[in-house]
Parts: structure tokens; C-alpha cells; sequence
């Protein structure tokens, strides 16, 4: 990962007075994280804590193995020289799962900034159900297994909604309704799982460790659904019932296909890996510029609406990044008022098809640290 000043989610919880402490940690934690190492000094005047009660701090992250001692910097002052402390990233790992590929499940070990220690992949061979769920806890289970590091914690980007705990509401696809996948895998493994959204763990992914400007973004991730992830004014937006982001069950084709929904002409209908694929290699050579077109048409009055900076698509480059990423940006520009159309950003992810274990580590950062 880049080590460039990375940013940060604006929190949206009232602190509570039993939270200070870990509250207080958190803004020493979050300053190292963001901006790199510090001296004590400098973390009292990032965060407004005395002197002192960042010492106590550090003291307490030295012990327990999240910080290290990094020396005296080089340009140090007449005097005695400060002791920089700093994040050590490579004594406690991330387990982290996507849940999102087409037929796949992936899986990574992470360290503290985000950088991917072990990956790897398992076919999900059609498996749905309780099935899925006993594939997506053995691959958890092996990759705990491989590292030699303490666990933080397991996050897992999963498509669908997911509701606050990690109880995966309703994952068509996967044939998951009301599933307790995060009190299942911490109850299997011992360890805190958080779960979230694909969209939205990707969107987090992109938003702390990827380029992402300032200004709203919208990360569009494709694969075997559709789904959308947004942060507006440093917070990401969940929506009344958990389903911020649905753009893919969206209907743009009333006399379409039906959708894993049960509705006909969604959007994911058109976008969805496997129908793009399928569509492709039975001579539609027309499918891509078809499906940015109806992605165009979809998210016109969301940039409009939202005033949107960045628009972020995540999924398989030879499917995106091409005509039917032209065709989607050409469409919202014709549909939107220039103020905002022209000031838009259409891209696709700087983290590739790693936006989902990165933004899933994420999860656990905020979860366990308040790092984000």
C-alpha cells in the first residue's frame, strides 16, 4: 500500500464518558496510521490529550504490541533529540474474505496498513446455503492457521444487505436470508468478526487505502450481483434500513430478464459478471456498450441528486475499463447539469480486485483499533 497521508471517515457516534479511554487511543492510533510516525510531543498537539496521557497511551500500545519505538529522526534539534514512535504494522494480522467473485471465494492476511501478506482462493462451485457458509469458515480457519502473528480481527465483504451486526439479510446469489455470518465465524473461531456489505467494504477500501479525492464517492462493484458503496462528507452512508447502494436491483428493463430478486430487467440483469460473460460469449457483441448504457441511464440522477466528485468501478478490468465504462460516463454527462457532470471523475479502482480483502481490513481497524 501507498504510504501516503491516508483518509480518514469522519466518525458519527456521540462519545460516551466510559469510551474516553479507548476513544483517547484511538485519536493516537488513528494519527499513526494517517500520517506516519510521531513523537509523543507531536501526538499531545494532534490530538489535544496532555503530554502526559499520551505517554500513558503509548506506553499501553508498546505493551501491547501495536506500536514500536523507532528512534531519534534525523534533522532532530539542539537538545535532546524526541523518540519517534510509529505503527508496527507486521506484529498482528488481518484475516480478511470477499464473498463477492463470480463462483469464487477469496481470502487474504493483511498486516495493521493494509499491505496483503498471504492470499488465496477458493471455487465456490455453485455452493449456496449452509454449504457457503462452512466454505467461507474453512478458508478463514486455514488462513488463521498460516499466520505466525496474533489475529486482530476477521472481516468479510459480502454481497447483499448486511445489517449492522454482520447478519447478511438477503444475499439472493448466495441464497443467504437472515444468516448470522459474523456471531457464526467469531463463535467458530474465537476471534471478532465484523461483516459488511461488498459494495461497502470496498468502498472503504478505496476510500482509506486507494487515490480517492476529495468530494461524495460512489464505488460500483460488479461481480456476481451488483451493488454500489458511498461516502459523502467523510461518512458512509448506510441508508434507513442498511440498503444504501442497491443501484443492481434497480429495474431499467421492465421487459428483461428475471433477476436472482425475482423481479425482471434489474440492472444487475445486464451488469453482473456472469450475465456479461454469458451474454459475450453468445455473440452479443453489443453486450457491454448495452450495459453501460443501462448502468449510464441508472446513475445519472444519483450524481445529479448527490453531486457526486468520483465514480469508482470495481470488478474485472476487461469488462469495465473499456466500452462500457465510456458508454456509462458519456451517458451521465449527457443527463446531468455540467455543474456536475463535468467536474466528474469515472475511473476504475486503483486497488484492482484487491478493493474488497483491503476494505474488508478496514472493517476491523474501525471495529477494533477506531482506526479508519
Amino acid at each position: 500500500m501507498s504510504k501516503a497521508r491516508r483518509r480518514t471517515l469522519r466518525p458519527i457516534g456521540k462519545l460516551l464518558q466510559e469510551d474516553a479511554r479507548r476513544h483517547h487511543r484511538s485519536l493516537v492510533l488513528q494519527h499513526l496510521f494517517a500520517v506516519g510516525p510521531a513523537s509523543r510531543a507531536d501526538l499531545a498537539r494532534a490530538s489535544g490529550l496532555t503530554r502526559a496521557t499520551v505517554s500513558d497511551l503509548v506506553g499501553s500500545l508498546l505493551e501491547d504490541g501495536l506500536v514500536e519505538e523507532l528512534g531519534a529522526p534525523v534533522e532532530s534539534r539542539v537538545g535532546k533529540p524526541p523518540m519517534l514512535v510509529g505503527l508496527a504494522a507486521d506484529a498482528t494480522h488481518i484475516v480478511t474474505i470477499d464473498v463477492s467473485g463470480d463462483d469464487q471465494v477469496a481470502g487474504a492476511v493483511l498486516n495493521l496498513t493494509g499491505d496483503v501478506v498471504r492470499r488465496t482462493t477458493r471455487c465456490r462451485e455453485g455452493r449456496t446455503g449452509s454449504e457457503a457458509v462452512r466454505l467461507v469458515t474453512a478458508l478463514v480457519s486455514e488462513l488463521i492457521a498460516s499466520s505466525a502473528r496474533p489475529i486482530l480481527g476477521i472481516g468479510i465483504g459480502s454481497p447483499g444487505v448486511v445489517a449492522a451486526d454482520g447478519t447478511v439479510v438477503d444475499a439472493p446469489n448466495l441464497g443467504w436470508a437472515d444468516v448470522a455470518l459474523a456471531e457464526h465465524v467469531r463463535r467458530e473461531t474465537g476471534r471478532p468478526t465484523y461483516v459488511a456489505n461488498d459494495a461497502n467494504t470496498a468502498v472503504l477500501g478505496e476510500y482509506t487505502f486507494g487515490q480517492s479525492g476529495d468530494g461524495g464517492l460512489m464505488l460500483i462493484r460488479v461481480g456476481t450481483g451488483v451493488g454500489a458503496g458511498l461516502v459523502l462528507e467523510g461518512a458512509l452512508l448506510h441508508g434507513f434500513v442498511d440498503a444504501a447502494g442497491e443501484v443492481g436491483h434497480v429495474t431499467v428493463d421492465p421487459g428483461g430478464a428475471l433477476c436472482a430478486c425475482g423481479r425482471s430487467g434489474c440492472l444487475e440483469t445486464f451488469l453482473a459478471v456472469p450475465r456479461l460473460r454469458e451474454r459475450l460469449e453468445t455473440g452479443h457483441d453489443d453486450a457491454l456498450v448495452e450495459a453501460g448504457e443501462h448502468l449510464g441511464k441508472a446513475l445519472a440522477p444519483v450524481v445529479g441528486t448527490l453531486n457526486l466528485h468520483e465514480l469508482v468501478l470495481s470488478g474485472p478490468a476487461d469488462l469495465l475499463d473499456g466500452p462500457l465504462r465510456e458508454t456509462a460516463d458519456r451517458i451521465i454527462r449527457e443527463r446531468t447539469m455540467p455543474v456536475s457532470g463535468e467536474p466528474l471523475e469515472f475511473r476504475t479502482s486503483t486497488l484492482g480486485e484487491d478493493v474488497v480483502i483491503v476494505g474488508a481490513a478496514v472493517l476491523v481497524l474501525a471495529g477494533e483499533l477506531g482506526v479508519s
